[in-house]
This record gives structure tokens, C-alpha cells and sequence, in this order.
């Protein structure tokens, strides 16, 4: 456990995470302004209850679990809103091939995913992005770990759907 209970305990916890619950909050969302608008939510709604975060086993899943509570919340209560740019930076990782084709691909699955309903898009995300195994996804989410299966499931078959703007009716590059 973390005691996150004092301001200074507060503020120290969250600079440390910040940089990976704002990933989390980017790749939800779609846009850098919706990120941090939802970000700055979720930390006010932990700062109300920073003495349950304090006494989490796993305070920095329980923030996440706060980030998308947040985010499936305020996406329910919200007209749909379309992004108003699409993802071009969030995935920090090495390039291993052709830049433009790689750009062009990311773009167009960030896209894709933005179209799925909020939970199916949690679900990705926190599996395939984060990398969580489906019993933390679940209380992410705040479901059954038969639940994230499903909504895995679900939502990568509803991407397989989706024709892929870059590539033509013969799979080659457009």
C-alpha cells in the first residue's frame, strides 16, 4: 500500500504516474485536449478519495480503474463527440520499418478505434496497449473477467469489419 493520504503523498504519487495515465487517457480519447480534460477529472475525483487510494493494494490500478470510470462515464453522459485530430503520437515505441507506411497504419487503426463503444475500446486498449492480463483489465473496468473476453472479442471483430483506408480491394498499398 501507498500513503497517498497527505497533499505532498498525493502530488509525489501522481507525478510519478502521471506519464503512463495520461497514455491511458490519450489512447481512450483520441485527442491530446480530451485526454487532459479527462485526466484532470479522474485526479480530482482520486483527490476525494485519496484515503481509499491510500489504502489500495494497487494504487496505481486503482487510478486507472478511476481513469476509465471516468471516461466511460462522462462518454455516456456526453453527446458523441468526433475527435478533432486523429492519434499521431501516442505509442512511444522504436520504428522498424517504413515510417510513412507505419504513420498511415496507426492513423487509420486509431480511427477505427475511437468508433467502437467505450468498453470495447477500454478493453483494447488496456489489453493490447498496456498489456494487462484480462483479471486487471476487469477491475478496470469493473466487470467479470469473462466480460473483458467478450468485449476483446467483440470489439476487435467489429475492427476486422472495418475496411482499411490504406490498403486496396487487392491488399496491396494504396
Amino acid at each position: 500500500m501507498a500513503d497517498v493520504g497527505d497533499d505532498g503523498a498525493f502530488v509525489a504519487f501522481l507525478t510519478s504516474h502521471h506519464a503512463s495515465l495520461y497514455r491511458t487517457a490519450f489512447l481512450l480519447t483520441g485527442t491530446e485536449h480530451e485526454a487532459e480534460e479527462l485526466l484532470q477529472e479522474a485526479v480530482v475525483r482520486l483527490y476525494r478519495r485519496r484515503s481509499l487510494l491510500s489504502r489500495a493494494d494497487a494504487p496505481v490500478a486503482y487510478a486507472r480503474r478511476a481513469l476509465v470510470n471516468t471516461f466511460v462515464s462522462r462518454r455516456r453522459t456526453a453527446a458523441v463527440r468526433t475527435p478533432t485530430a486523429p492519434l499521431s503520437a501516442a505509442v512511444d515505441r522504436p520504428s522498424t520499418g517504413d515510417p510513412c507506411g507505419e504513420l498511415d497504419d496507426r492513423s487509420a487503426l486509431w480511427l477505427m478505434l475511437l468508433t467502437l463503444p467505450e468498453r470495447q475500446r477500454a478493453a483494447l486498449v488496456l489489453r493490447y496497449y498496456l498489456d494487462l492480463p484480462e483479471t486487471e483489465i476487469a477491475t478496470a473496468i469493473g466487470c467479470r473477467p469473462a466480460t473483458v473476453r467478450s468485449l476483446v472479442s467483440r470489439g476487435l471483430a467489429a475492427l476486422r469489419t472495418q475496411p482499411h483506408p490504406f490498403v486496396t480491394e487487392t491488399g496491396d498499398r494504396a
